[in-house]
């Protein structure tokens, strides 16, 4: 990583996939990671490690098994580990992650076409 400020917009104009993470930045053992989310995400629970998602364009839900956290632009929401959740965008959203690195994005959901590949830097 690079001694330089990181500026979000310009980093989101370097890739157009959905639901593929990209890294930002890293502090100590954590990442920060950039995605663009439309549609349905998978239900998946990550058993060792919270994650947080911060909302920086659009609208976000996530959907617990017991209700629904609503997310809109400059709010955050920190799933707690063991808590099974899917993110939902009804329009593209774009949104920041802090988790571990290595964390896989799909956590216990079988790997499937939703299941990024780790470490792609922006």
């Amino acid at each position: 990583m690079s001694n330089k400020r990181i500026n979000f917009q310009n980093k989101f104009s370097l890739f157009s996939e959905q639901w593929a993470p990209r890294v930002i930045a890293e502090l100590n053992d954590y990442q920060f990671k950039l995605a663009k989310l439309e549609g349905e995400f998978v239900w998946h629970k990550h058993d060792h490690t919270d994650e947080a998602f911060i909302v920086l364009e659009g609208q976000l839900k996530i959907e617990l098994r017991d209700g629904c956290i609503e997310l809109s632009e400059g709010e955050m929401y920190v799933v707690q580990k063991g808590v099974e959740h899917k993110p939902v965008a009804e329009a593209e959203v774009k949104v920041m992650i802090v988790e571990p690195k290595n964390v896989i994005n799909t956590g216990d959901a079988e790997q499937g076409e939703r299941t990024a590949q780790n470490d792609i830097w922006v």
